[in-house]
């Protein structure tokens, strides 16, 4: 069997976490199907070492119309592919071979219809939906999503699987004092913090986050630990956001709010171990990363009831509604003062994180891609 996996965005965030795991996890498990990572060289080099199975079909990044189509049709038949892989929504319009398609979230077409759709938003529409339904097997990361899929795009129950996600393994390992330490140094933050982290996208609810968050900081500025409070949100720069800056301005929190940008793992995993909490308002969510990758570092985690996060997160989150700022500005202070909870969402979340698994996740998927080659 020969399958190609898409890998030109591993780099990126999201998705580019999925596909550096995948196939990671793949080379750990899998030593006979061939595979073909269709990229770039510096995609090629972000997964490490990978066994002789493996090769690097050279591919470029950029576009998405008919000729590009064309191109990457004539590749994969010219390496005989039997079974191509996109870990994002949208697929080429004309493919040589079974294709498999991978849906993280279906978040950009939660509301088109009411939205006032333009034609280019409903042309985009029917090309992921007639992709979808050309699909063999569409890999659905959560339940929530899988019905999502149903609803929006009227897919048949029977063609998608459900094969969640799992922690990140560069976020796995707990960092030293010593790390922390040099780290939050360099950031010069030394106040106890609430953290976001993630994209910043419209339904990632940043808006009322720090609307929440200047609730919390008005309510505790005489608290001996709490009063010098931060909130860290982590992800992209505040100057391609300008709702987020009037939100700052208009909650006059301008001293209290910083935006980190995007900072890599080890990094990362430093702002997660030391954050007073976690909190994650998100409007909509395929599975939700980040909250878990909170868990496995021990804090506590404040989390919108997206249906996705109920799924994900069970009982190891303190759940409040997403639109009520004031709802989430007492879910984020009950989780700060009460030590009680405190220590029992820390120990829920450490139990919540080894539910997911990539090697289990992983066999799945390899079991798909069979299933999807065969006559």
């Amino acid at each position: 069997m020969k399958v190609a996996i898409d890998i030109r965005r591993v780099r990126d965030y999201g998705p580019g976490t999925y596909t550096r795991n995948l196939v990671n996890t793949l080379a750990r498990l899998d030593l006979e199907t061939s595979y073909a990572l269709l990229g770039t060289s510096a995609d090629w080099t972000e997964l490490g070492s990978l066994p002789q199975n493996f090769a690097l079909l050279e591919f470029d990044r950029g576009g998405t119309g008919a000729r590009h189509d064309l191109r990457l049709g004539w590749a994969l038949r010219r390496q005989k592919v039997q079974v191509y892989h996109s870990p994002y929504l949208i697929t080429p319009w004309v493919l040589p071979c079974r294709h498999v398609v991978t849906v993280h979230d279906t978040a950009d077409f939660q509301d088109w219809l009411s939205d006032g759709s333009s034609l280019a938003d409903l042309l985009r529409f029917q090309r992921v939906r007639l992709g979808l339904l050309r699909a063999r097997r569409i890999l659905s990361v959560s339940q929530a999503t899988r019905r999502d899929l149903q609803r929006i795009f009227g897919l048949p129950a029977d063609r998608i699987e459900v094969v969640y996600n799992a922690l990140d393994a560069r976020l796995e390992r707990t960092p030293t004092p010593e790390e922390v330490q040099r780290t939050l140094g360099r950031y010069s933050v030394a106040s106890p913090y609430v953290l976001y982290a993630g994209n910043v996208k419209p339904h990632k609810n940043l808006p009322r986050l720090i609307e929440a968050f200047a609730l919390v900081k008005d309510q505790l500025r005489g608290h001996p630990h709490y009063a010098d409070l931060k909130l860290i949100i982590i992800g992209e720069a505040l100057s391609q956001h300008p709702q987020l800056r009037r939100a700052v301005i208009q909650s006059r929190t301008q001293q209290d709010v910083r935006f980190l940008g995007f900072v890599d793992p080890q990094t990362l995993s430093v702002f997660y171990a030391r954050a007073a909490v976690f909190a994650f308002p998100s409007l909509h969510e395929g599975f939700g990363l980040p909250p878990l990758e909170a868990m496995a570092q021990g804090t506590p985690v404040v989390s919108s009831n997206a249906a996705a996060l109920l799924e994900v997160l069970g009982e190891a989150a303190w759940f409040v509604n997403p639109e009520n700022v004031f709802e989430l500005s007492r879910g984020i202070r009950q989780v700060l003062l009460d030590e009680p909870l405190r220590k029992q969402l820390v120990e829920r979340g450490r139990q919540q994180v080894r539910r997911f698994s990539w090697e289990e996740s992983v066999r799945r998927v390899l079991e798909v891609y069979r299933e999807a080659a065969r006559p």
